[in-house]
């Protein structure tokens, strides 16, 4: 639950910076660490949804200002993952072996005019029985984790949300 309007939760959702989060920097740390991965490089921050779409990820569908359904094709249980995005008819059909489809959702919904609720939803299928073998073994290792980003997204969202709602009534009042 937001105390702000929905465009103010959606916009805010879409330009968070998920590296604003000491928590999350460090949870990606840790997977780095736990795979052999090579340290990630110092970046100038970025919304969250243009990292995404500069990382590989395209968009599956989307209802302008209320919600966004991003999808990639990947391997995730490999240390230095690449994400490939894929047209939504030809995502929805991808089949090649040893790989996992992830849909990845952020979603604001109108609760009333200064009100609303924001979701996330990520989705994953498996190609194959081998990739949901390696998918499962890297998910129960990285799940700890993905669950507390997924609650700091939640709390960044509404912190920034309201924030900003707030900022701008601030505003309008000293007009």
């Amino acid at each position: 639950m937001v105390a702000a309007p929905v465009e103010t939760t959606y916009a805010a959702a879409r330009a968070m910076d998920l590296m604003d989060s000491v928590a999350i920097r460090a949870i990606f740390r840790g997977r780095e660490l736990l795979m052999g991965a090579t340290a990630t490089e110092a970046r100038k921050p970025q919304p969250l949804i243009d990292e995404v779409l500069a990382l590989g990820w395209g968009v599956l569908a989307q209802d302008p200002g209320r919600e966004l359904v991003l999808g990639a094709v990947t391997q995730p249980w490999e240390p230095e993952v690449r994400f490939r995005s894929l047209p939504p008819d030809e995502f929805a059909a991808f089949d090649a072996p040893g790989f996992a489809k992830i849909a990845f959702t952020i979603r604001a919904e109108s609760l009333g005019p200064a009100t609303s609720r924001f979701y996330t939803e990520t989705r994953v299928a498996t190609t194959d029985p081998e990739a949901r073998r390696r998918f499962r073994r890297y998910w129960t290792m990285v799940s700890p984790g993905v669950r507390l980003i997924r609650r700091e997204t939640l709390r960044l969202v509404r912190s920034e949300a309201e924030r900003r709602y707030r900022s701008r009534r601030t505003a309008r009042a000293t007009v």
